[in-house]
């Protein structure tokens, strides 16, 4: 019978103990899960990712929201949130922002790095933090 040994165990003498002060090496089981056999990590409740951790994004807002951020929530995203809502208090708008967290969605609107910005359905930026300015000229462009 075949033994499943640890890679440290592999690597130092080829049982469950060895190496150089004979220690015994121990493996901690993992999570397995998915289409690819990756280690389940567990987060906590009660973050405010918008749903980036548990994969449950605020479908409702999404689909009546004129502006999407996309992004998982860190820090970059929050700071286009922001400017975006400067953008509107300059022109004088009041319009719901929503997010999309949900990594799958995200690569649906074709982007690759975030954050991504969206106005009415259509993706005007990707990848930066725009400024105040250049977003208060996307959005009349494309309102």
């Amino acid at each position: 019978m075949s033994e499943k040994k640890g890679i440290f165990a592999s690597l130092f003498g080829g049982n469950k103990s060895g190496g150089c002060c004979n220690m015994e090496i121990v493996e901690e089981p993992k999570k397995k899960g998915g289409c690819c056999d990756m280690e389940i990590v567990e987060e906590e409740a009660g973050c405010d990712c918008g749903g980036a951790c548990c994969g449950e994004p605020a479908e409702a807002e999404t689909d009546q929201a004129d502006i999407l951020i996309l992004g998982p929530g860190c820090k970059n995203c929050q700071g286009l949130e922001q400017n975006v809502k400067e953008a509107l208090r300059k022109m004088g708008r009041d319009m719901e922002i929503a997010h999309v967290t949900d990594f799958g969605k995200i690569a649906a609107y074709g982007i690759m790095s975030t954050p991504g910005l969206v106005i009415k359905g259509k993706v005007v930026s990707s990848g930066k933090v725009l400024k105040v300015d250049t977003i208060v000229e996307l959005l009349e462009k494309n309102l």
